[in-house]
């Protein structure tokens, strides 16, 4: 078995960490989404439809060039984080979610999130994007991990306000039913442009309501364009279902044509015998995340595609 180095990770690399891949993410939209919006360009079929998507992709050109923001609306903070069992947070892992804040609250005062996030009820403006339960922060130990790493996603308000559905089916419904609930979701969330599709779709099957959603959210916001589910029949559904979305028409920002989505991601978990619960959740054109890993020498690399252990 590998013997694992203790690594400390102090106050400094944890902000650092956490910044760094906020920063990012709210500045240059990854790799894999932005082949995905111009491999959606050259299928479009419509003339609107591939203003709308090349109009986008000058304006990600441009404000990744200026160190701007892709889109203004920078949404909820969400980080995810992934710690070997090698590491030690100096001051304890209290520190996590500590650093959160920091971060979020100095990109905010930077202008690189916009102050969006305020109380349900009152209405008031959080503290820089702190409040209630966020920044969200999510953690994961892993046995495979080296070290530490951060993923920052700004997860953009349209997407989830207008992209966020959920059902408790009955095992009766089958397949059919679930199948019919999300094309029913697509159509809904798409309308007029909602969720700035083309869009990332994350389908969560089975689970308690609250894991079958955060399963949902995951597969939109974390998979990278084009990774198929390790099960195979689970992967053809995934396919099946991005061309079926494709054929209805909607089209880049709802205006018609062929490219509404980008990717289909489904993760499915145990449920118990009488339920089938079913989520769907939208992920916006430009899919922002980033991730950040403290590297050996204490240096921080930045990369795009995450590797969450889902299952």
């Amino acid at each position: 078995m590998k013997t694992l180095v203790e690594v400390l990770v102090s106050r400094e690399q944890l902000f650092d960490l956490m910044y760094s891949s906020m920063r990012k993410a709210v500045t240059a939209i990854p790799q894999d989404v932005r082949e995905a919006l111009q491999r959606s360009m050259r299928r479009e079929t419509s003339a609107m439809g591939r203003l709308h998507l090349e109009t986008s992709l000058q304006n990600f050109r441009i404000s990744e060039t200026e160190d701007g923001l892709v889109c203004t609306d920078t949404g909820w903070p969400y980080y995810y984080v992934v710690m070997g069992d090698n590491v030690q947070i100096e001051g304890g892992g209290s520190q996590i979610r500590r650093m959160a804040e920091e971060a979020v609250r100095r990109c905010s005062r930077e202008a690189k999130l916009r102050v969006t996030m305020v109380h349900p009820i009152s209405r008031a403006v959080n503290d820089l994007n702190v409040g209630y339960y966020f920044p969200r922060v999510e953690i994961r130990f892993s046995a495979e991990q080296d070290g530490i790493k951060v993923v920052a996603v700004p997860k953009g308000g349209g997407s989830d306000i207008f992209g966020s559905f959920f059902r408790m089916l009955l095992a009766a419904d089958g397949m059919p039913g679930a199948l019919k609930f999300v094309l029913d979701c697509f159509h809904d969330s798409t309308f007029s442009g909602k969720t700035c599709p083309p869009n990332i779709i994350g389908i969560g099957i089975g689970g308690t309501p609250d894991l079958c959603m955060t399963i949902a959210k995951e597969a939109c916001i974390l998979r990278a364009v084009g990774s198929r589910h390790p099960d195979m029949e689970i992967a053809k559904l995934e396919l099946e279902l991005l061309d079926a979305f494709n054929e209805m028409g909607i089209g880049p920002m709802g205006s018609g044509g062929v490219a509404a989505a980008m990717d289909v991601h489904i993760e499915v978990a145990a449920t118990h015998t009488a339920a089938l619960g079913v989520a769907f959740n939208a992920q916006c054109m430009i899919g922002r995340r980033a991730v950040a890993t403290l590297e050996s020498d204490g240096r921080i690399r930045l990369e795009d595609v995450v590797d969450w252990k889902y299952r």
